[in-house]
């Protein structure tokens, strides 16, 4: 069989964007808009309306009720429902009478949560194949798991790419595969983005487009900013900085397969597809369109400083100190220091939990002359490749917060000058992530 030899795109669609026949139309449409778009990876129905319920959570409350040996029917029928009105929507000659057996009956064997929860893809995926004449590929015969439950990444790629070698356009659920033991498991967060990566590196796709209900990335959090404006371009590594600071982005497994290959990522949204989206690229030339690429802030930090009279010539301290920490199984996550002083930055209910023990251990390993404890402290992540290229970026974000009046409790600036990380009040937060947002976006000085 010839395949086709053209461009190669794998289109992952979230699961607002199936969540009825109306968005259904709107994926066939951009599926069918460009020949490339030829392997497709689907979610499960989202909520059609804001108090509607996601078929996943559907079938988890469903399963629920099968292990209590409690009457499910009308649950499941409930389910069966919400995919009849997608068929019956799109006009298909299409049954899942068969499969709704075959699940009633594995709900009353207890097969497994992960089972429950992927029947939500698994059924979408069935009606996506049924909608644009693809092939449809049970995720759970090329996608598998290790015996520790980790993900099989040599495994699928050989048993994935042979299959997809023969084959020209197909459908994929996201979010699961096969266990060690054949059964069916789930991969953890963000599943289906991890699902579309993973078969955009099987058929070494050109791209990997990720189909949302938004248009891209944000600079900042559309909740304190106010129409924030789209990122166009951003590097791996940005993206990083941003999503460890909370930005609610891609899931870090969802990049590593495809960034392991160099295969771009697009976010566009499926409700206004004429917008370019977001690109997710190892590294580029463009520049970008401000200074910094996003900002992306947490709150609940607290600060340990340890004040002791000649520590610069105490050898080992730092070392003994974070021992301290380490024996309680606290992680820290930034640690500036002056000639006398050592302060450093930790999840405040991770530390609450162990605070005088820490004290304890500190006295103990440095004996200092003093040390301060603040709580309710945030820290925001400044991040984008063009602060390299710019002087004074460090000057400007200090000059706008003072204007707002936020007290600035830390800096840490790393050598890769990709990211300024500030830390604030917590009733500062918002006011600091305006602050930075506009002079480096509206005014741009």
């Amino acid at each position: 069989m010839e395949v086709y030899k053209g461009m190669k795109k794998v289109v992952k669609f979230g699961g607002s964007s199936l969540a009825s026949a109306e968005q259904f139309k709107k994926v066939g449409a951009i599926i069918r808009q460009e020949e490339s778009r030829r392997y497709v990876v689907p979610s499960a129905p989202g909520k059609r309306f804001s108090g509607d319920t996601k078929v996943t959570d559907m079938l988890y409350s469903c399963y629920h009720l099968a292990i209590q040996e409690e009457d499910f029917d009308e649950q499941l029928d409930a389910i069966k429902a919400r995919y009849q009105e997608i068929i019956d929507g799109l006009k298909l000659d299409l049954s899942l009478d068969q499969e709704f057996k075959v699940i009633r009956e594995n709900f009353s064997k207890k097969v497994g949560r992960d089972y429950a929860a992927s029947r939500g893809e698994y059924l979408n995926g069935m009606i996506m194949a049924a909608y644009l004449g693809y092939e449809f590929i049970d995720a759970a015969e090329v996608i598998f798991f290790n015996e520790k439950g980790g993900f099989d990444a040599d495994k699928t790629q050989k048993i994935l790419s042979e299959r997809l070698t023969h084959t020209e356009k197909a459908v994929i659920p996201g979010f699961y595969g096969a266990g060690y033991d054949g059964t069916v498991k789930t991969f953890s967060r963000g599943g289906s983005d991890v699902t579309g990566s993973i078969v955009a590196k099987a058929v070494h796709a050109d791209m990997y487009e990720n189909w949302t209900d938004v248009s891209g990335f944000l600079i900042a959090d559309p909740r304190v900013v106010k129409n924030p404006k789209a990122i166009d371009v951003i590097t791996y590594r940005e993206l990083r900085e941003l999503s460890y600071m909370g930005a609610s982005v891609l899931h870090e497994d969802a990049i590593f397969p495809v960034r392991k290959e160099g295969i771009p990522i697009n976010i566009r949204n499926t409700n206004v597809p004429e917008d370019k989206g977001t690109l997710i690229v190892e590294a580029t030339c463009r520049k970008p369109r401000f200074v910094i690429t996003g900002i992306a802030g947490k709150k609940d930090f607290a600060s340990i400083t340890i004040e002791k009279a000649m520590m610069n010539s105490e050898v080992g301290f730092g070392r003994k100190v974070l021992g301290v920490f380490e024996d309680e199984g606290i992680s820290f996550e930034h640690m500036p220091s002056g000639i006398d002083t050592m302060t450093i930055f930790v999840h405040q209910d991770e530390f609450e939990e162990h605070e005088q023990k820490v004290l304890a251990g500190i006295h103990r390993a440095v004996n200092p002359d003093d040390i301060e404890l603040e709580s309710d402290l945030a820290l925001i992540a400044v991040v984008g490749r063009g602060m390299r290229q710019t002087r004074g970026t460090a000057g400007r974000i200090f000059s706008a917060l003072a204007h707002a009046h936020v007290n600035v409790k830390m800096i840490d600036q790393g050598s890769s000058e990709l990211n300024i990380i500030i830390g604030v009040r917590e009733h500062d937060f918002e006011a600091a992530i305006k602050a930075i947002y506009d002079i480096f976006v509206n005014t741009q000085l």
